[in-house]
């Protein structure tokens, strides 16, 4: 019999700047303490029945502090706090045809986070399925005209980006996304004869930033260079979103748009035995690379396909922006995109390279880092607004419609002085959706509520910063 080799204990991933430490034989709690405070330890918990302490230290000095207190006479064993790889295999049957998840790592960090509902991955396509049971979605907007409410997919293309970013994992039905928990925003700007205008999609960049989305996925791209799209994927960047797009299909390193425009990461495609495909573009726009072929996902009708193309590996990569936005939602955009860039597996030439940029994304290396990640300093708070305005604004649910999986909420809220800057839903006291514009309405799904009784409620802020917060209303999930 053959056991797989271990890694030691010494290079595993850890907490940093955390120890498990232990007394000898007849050395009292209060004397050990008083031998890891002389090297600037502090206890966090101690595991009396075991009498081991959990201490920290500082993390830069967690080699030396380890060393000299493993000399100490008085301890029997000092060792890392070490993080468990159990990579959670979700009951999804159809989980066993996706081999990219595996070699992304996506199972180990998995055991990390799946995702939050609060956190939307705006996708720009042809739509999304609208009744496909393994897709969570919020309302989204149809930029090819007629009813702007309708969002179905009118290509196909749409829900199968969608899953591969975030089909519902752990659901006991069809394949597992990125993220498990991540509602998508369905922006349709793709016609069913594949097409798509640079002002459609503008302005989809737009309605993202402006109505909540912390991701937005663009699986589609031109060959020429267009100021406005640039400018309204800076609009996005400033107001703190990840934008990911598709590096293009052409075998060549011409430029791909809006890959390679500034503030997108543009990702190339990897195949099964983690080389970059014959037909995916590269050169300079490209930032991570990622699985893009034979993507088992989310099909137009309720169904499953297989799919190929940087197309997929782009919201494969959108998928971990959302998971570490989930993780710690305190990041900016920027230190998301280094976190996945500089977390990536190397591949090619050694560091960057134009076929796979910083590398093939690791799920779980990723959220490993970001989970100690610090957010940047938080900027002082705003002087009160001119007006004195200390009145909240109303709020009211006016109806809600229930048809046994989704929840479709209408909330008034008015305020007189500053005007409603934006209408929150809350699920069981936890933020699950946020609109900025009038009407405030929503589209749910209850499936990640479980069942039973839920209490349901909106929260208005108006210009000044203050809330209001309407009566409750209960929804029974059967």
């Amino acid at each position: 019999m053959s056991f797989p080799k271990l890694i030691s204990a010494q290079n595993s991933p850890h907490v940093p700047g955390e120890l498990l430490i232990a007394p000898k034989a007849g050395v009292s709690e209060a004397d050990l303490e008083n031998q890891y405070k002389a090297h600037g330890g502090q206890k966090i918990k101690t595991l009396s029945q075991i009498k081991v302490h959990h201490i920290k230290v500082p993390a830069q000095a967690l080699e030396a502090i380890e060393g000299a207190l493993r000399k100490n006479p008085k301890i029997e064993y000092v060792e890392r706090n070490l993080i468990g790889q159990g990579q959670l295999q979700p009951n999804d049957p159809d989980f066993l045809y996706q081999w990219h998840l595996p070699q992304i790592s996506a199972p180990q960090g998995w055991d990390i986070i799946t995702g939050s509902s609060s956190i939307v991955i705006g996708v720009i396509d042809s739509g999304v399925d609208p009744y496909h049971p393994d897709l969570m979605q919020v309302p989204g907007y149809n930029f090819l005209g007629g009813d702007p409410a309708d969002t179905r997919d009118v290509l196909g293309h749409g829900t199968a980006v969608a899953g591969a970013a975030a089909a519902m994992g752990n659901s006991g039905i069809g394949v597992s996304g990125v993220t498990w928990n991540n509602p998508v925003m369905p922006l349709v700007t793709v016609t069913s004869s594949n097409t798509g205008t640079v002002s459609d999609t503008s302005a989809a960049i737009i309605y993202a930033a402006d109505h909540g989305a912390r991701v937005i996925n663009i699986s589609l791209g031109w060959t020429g260079f267009t100021s406005t799209m640039q400018n309204a994927v800076n609009y996005a960047w400033n107001k703190g979103l990840v934008i990911v797009a598709s590096a293009g299909n052409y075998a060549s390193s011409d430029p791909i748009y809006p890959a390679a425009l500034n503030n997108v990461a543009g990702v190339s495609a990897t195949d099964q035995y983690d080389n970059l495909t014959g037909w995916s573009s590269y050169g300079s726009s490209v930032d991570v690379s990622a699985p893009g072929v034979s993507i088992y996902t989310t099909a137009n009708g309720g169904g499953y396909r297989y799919a190929s193309g940087t197309s997929f590996s782009s919201p494969i990569t959108a998928g971990l922006a959302g998971l570490i936005f989930s993780l710690n939602p305190s990041l900016t955009n920027s230190q998301v995109v280094d976190l996945i860039k500089n977390n990536a597996d190397d591949r090619g030439s050694p560091g960057y390279d134009q076929y796979y940029g910083s590398g093939r994304i690791n799920v779980f290396a990723s959220l490993l880092a970001a989970s100690t990640a610090a957010p940047p300093p938080s900027a002082p708070p705003p002087p009160p607004p001119p007006s004195g305005d200390t009145t909240p604004p109303t709020v009211q649910l006016v109806t809600m419609q229930y048809d046994g999986k989704w929840v479709n909420l209408s909330v008034l809220a008015s305020d007189d002085q500053t005007g409603v800057a934006k209408v929150e839903i809350y699920v069981d006291g936890k933020l699950q959706v946020t609109d900025t514009s009038n009407p405030y309405t929503f589209k749910m799904n209850t499936k990640p509520w479980g069942k039973g009784a839920h209490g349901i409620n909106a929260k208005a802020y108006d210009g000044a910063g203050n809330c209001g917060i309407s009566a409750p209303l209960t929804l029974t999930v059967n």
